[in-house]
């Protein structure tokens, strides 16, 4: 199936009004946005001159964000939801301001919300190690694909892993297999946000769980691990 992908840019007026800057913290800024907005950023940039632009974030993906959080105390994320920040917070371990130019609302990110998401991670870490059968999910996206790194999990000898390829994934079916104690994501970590019992392949080496043998160049390099997509 062909696929045409076409950047939609956001025409609204950005910039935040004087009410708000008013009660912005005197703080060193970085500035996040979405890939509709981004185009306007320097629009942000004028009314906080000494902030940081980092560019465009994604949910999956903050990189950008995570490659500068030494030279920011705070960040401000310009779009919409939360489901961007969100990932901001966990990566830079900072807080976030919300400033959606569409409906005109500033706030800042629910710090219990953000802890809320963490507490769930080392929850699911805790039920991997008790698990005894553990399927692995492949997605055959690009971008997403991580299969080098599932199939050297899977030769693990600790527990019984199966691989499972998708390329569209229905959390319904899940039920299919109830021989499968826990899941271990390896497609895009967000996915884990939607279901207990599984949790993100990269979680688990981040904890020091996991240790995998080869070196990283030797792995796919997902879209949430590089640049890939992100206008910087």
């Amino acid at each position: 199936m062909r696929v045409m992908h076409i950047h939609a840019k956001s025409t609204i007026d950005i910039r935040m009004p004087e009410e708000v800057l008013e009660t912005l913290p005197s703080q060193r800024w970085g500035v996040v946005t979405t890939i509709q907005h981004e185009h306007k950023l320097s629009d942000i940039l004028s009314q906080l001159r000494s902030a940081l632009p980092a560019g465009q974030v994604l949910g999956c993906n903050a990189v950008a964000a995570q490659e500068v959080k030494d030279k920011v105390d705070g960040w401000l994320f310009v779009g919409s939801g939360v489901f961007h920040p969100i990932q901001v917070a966990l990566k830079t371990g900072q807080k976030v301001w919300l400033w959606n130019p569409s409906t005109r609302e500033f706030g800042i990110l629910d710090e219990d919300l953000v802890e809320k998401f963490r507490a769930q991670k080392q929850g699911e870490l805790s039920r991997f190690l008790h698990a005894k059968r553990v399927g692995i999910i492949v997605s055959t996206k690009i971008g997403q694909k991580n299969l080098v790194r599932a199939l050297e999990l899977s030769r693990k000898k600790d527990k019984e892993y199966y691989v499972f390829a998708v390329d569209e994934l229905d959390m319904r079916r899940f039920e299919d297999f109830n021989f499968i104690d826990f899941w271990v994501n390896t497609a895009c970590p967000r996915i884990s946000d939607e279901r207990s019992g599984m949790v993100n392949i990269d979680d688990l080496i981040d904890a020091g769980i996991l240790k995998l043998e080869k070196e990283p160049m030797a792995y796919e390099v997902p879209i949430w691990k590089s640049s890939m997509g992100l206008k910087r």
